[in-house]
This record gives C-alpha cells, sequence and structure tokens, in this order.
C-alpha cells in the first residue's frame, strides 16, 4: 500500500493540526499521515485535495482520509430503514477519494461502537482505556453513547449481520475496484462477544475475517489490522495474531496495521498499555510483517495519556516502533 517497499511509520492527525502539530512529525521522521476530516465541508474531491496539499506542503504524505460517517454505520450494519442512503454516502466518499488520489480507506462494521468500562491508570498513572463485562461498559462513536442489553431494541443475529454484510459489500467492491481505492476492514472493539444485543462474528474472529475477505473476492478488500484487538480476543480470535498475518499476509490482505498492547486477553477484562508493557513482545509482530514482506503504514494506537501531552506519547511511541524497525535491519 505504500510508495515505496517496506514498513513505514505513520501517525494519526486531525484536518485541522496546527502546524507545530506538523513540524512535530517531521522531526519524529514520521512518513504518512491518516487524517481525520473534522470540517464537513472539506468531504468531496476538491476537499480532500486541498488536505493533501496542505499536508505534502509540510513533508507528510497523506495514506488516509477519513470521514466518521462513512465509518461504523449502524444503519448498514443492522439493515436498518436508511442504510441504501447510508451506502450511497459511502460511494460518493470513496469515489471523491479516489479523485483526490487517495488509494486506502479504514472501514469498521461496527454496529453500536467501541466499548470501555472506565479509565485506568498503568505506568507511572498515565491514563488509559480499559474493558471489563462485569463494570457496566458502554459503546461509543462520534458522539453517541449505545448502553444497556439492547443497545438497539432486540437481539440481532449472525446470520442477519452477515446478509446485511454482503448486501453492502456488493455494492462496495466495483466502486472501489473503480475508483482505485483499497478498503482494510478494522476488528470489531472489542472483539468476540456480542454487546448490547449485538454479535461481534464477522469482524471479530479469525473465521470471520476469512469468510468475509472471501465473500468480497477483490484485491481491493482487505484488512487494517489492529493488534490491540486481537490481543484483546486472544485466542477466542481462532488463530493468534502472528498466525493471523501470515495467513492474510501471505494473500495480500494486509493494507495497514495500528500497534497498540493490552495488559491481557478477555474475558478476564483488559486494559490498554504501553507498547512495552502488555503481554504481548510487538518485536514479534514487526518481525511477522517483514516475514510476509508488509509494504504498508504501521501507526501507534490508542495512546497513553502522559505527562507532556500526546507529544510526549507520540514520540515515545514512534520510537519505540523505530527502533524495532531498525532492530530487525540491523541498524
Amino acid at each position: 500500500m505504500a510508495s515505496q517497499p517496506g514498513i513505514q511509520i505513520g501517525s494519526q492527525f486531525s484536518s485541522k493540526a496546527s502546524d507545530e502539530d506538523l513540524t512535530f512529525a517531521r522531526q519524529l521522521g514520521i512518513e504518512w499521515a491518516m487524517v481525520n476530516v473534522d470540517d464537513p465541508t472539506l468531504h468531496s474531491a476538491e476537499g480532500y485535495r486541498a488536505i493533501c496539499q496542505r499536508f505534502e506542503a509540510n513533508g507528510l504524505s497523506v495514506y488516509r482520509l477519513a470521514n466518521n460517517r462513512c465509518h461504523n454505520m449502524t444503519s448498514v450494519t443492522l439493515g436498518l430503514e436508511d442504510r441504501d442512503e447510508r451506502i450511497a454516502e459511502y460511494l460518493r466518499y470513496i469515489r471523491n477519494l479516489g479523485a483526490a488520489g487517495i488509494h486506502y480507506s479504514t472501514y469498521a462494521h461496527m454496529a453500536n461502537g467501541i466499548w470501555s468500562s472506565q479509565r485506568e491508570e498503568v505506568r507511572g498513572g498515565a491514563g488509559v482505556r480499559a474493558f471489563h463485562i462485569d463494570r457496566n461498559p458502554t459503546g461509543h462513536w462520534a458522539g453517541q453513547v449505545f448502553q444497556g442489553e439492547l443497545t438497539h431494541g432486540r437481539t440481532y443475529s449472525e446470520d442477519e449481520l452477515w446478509d446485511n454484510y454482503v448486501y453492502f459489500m456488493r455494492q462496495v467492491v466495483p466502486v472501489a475496484e473503480e475508483a482505485g481505492v483499497f478498503i482494510g476492514i478494522h476488528p470489531d472493539d472489542p472483539p468476540v462477544y456480542p454487546l448490547g444485543g449485538i454479535p461481534r462474528s464477522i469482524f471479530g474472529n479469525f473465521e470471520g475475517y476469512r469468510r468475509a475477505i472471501e465473500f468480497a473476492d477483490s484485491p481491493n478488500i482487505g484488512m487494517c489490522l489492529c493488534v490491540g484487538c486481537w490481543l484483546e480476543g486472544g485466542s477466542a480470535m481462532g488463530k493468534d495474531v502472528l498466525e493471523t498475518i501470515q495467513y492474510f499476509g501471505s494473500r495480500h490482505k494486509l493494507f495497514k496495521i495500528h500497534l497498540r498492547n493490552v495488559t491481557a486477553p478477555m474475558p478476564d477484562g483488559f486494559a490498554e498499555t504501553y507498547m512495552d508493557a502488555g503481554y504481548m513482545d510487538l518485536s514479534k509482530v514487526i518481525a511477522a510483517l517483514r516475514a510476509v514482506d508488509f509494504d504498508g503504514a504501521i501507526i501507534s494506537d490508542h495512546l497513553p495519556a502522559m505527562v507532556g501531552g500526546r507529544h510526549a506519547a507520540e514520540a515515545y511511541h514512534v520510537g519505540y516502533m523505530r527502533g524495532m524497525l531498525n532492530a530487525m535491519q540491523g541498524k
């Protein structure tokens, strides 16, 4: 997915990022920008080109431009009355990306957001997200809050969700291929277990991913592998993260990697933590990516709240990623 072979480091930005933010990224040696478009007036090919021009003028190439309305679309996942309208909006977004020269997009298929129970503290008092099923977790996405045993009034079946995915993907594949946009599908967070009456069975385990990507049957549909989500699921994912990298990477289905560590797998609950402080040795992830000749971006994900703010956390984790890469390359 990258413009040159090999693993390259990216970072996440708002489209309203300050000049100081962009300068700091250059100082860290970040190569790719993952940009969340926070100004709704910019959701057009022209708006996307303008964003790219600003980042490129500051020495950063844009890998992804995100429209949160086209991510975790409840109506699409659950097959609600307005799903055709939301699918049409998504297809416009993909066409605009292609017209602007952006060839990658991350998509997530969660109906009721990312779930958490409370904040916890890890090393040095850094604040992080945590999840424990027995501590009244709630889901959040784009300002919406999801809570309770039935977030959408009833229990949904796995078959319903598969039917809705098939309906969506049949429309997405030809547009993505025509636009030249590769779509990496992000795991459910947390994965595996139903939340709010809605299964997490498609993008919440290995077998679901395999089936979903095989159904799409397109070079443009693959995986945005969030290592943290995979570690959250543990053995319930069906294959561990290294086996997953080997399987999808050897089939050229890994388009982007989110690096994050957690303290333990479910069902016991977890807290996010520093890359070097979780239960997984992330250098093994880097080695697995190199073994399948992954040529895309890796980014740090869900940074701990450290003294010094986001720049401090970003510097620590970018440095850690670069250290792992350099060690693998014998530098």
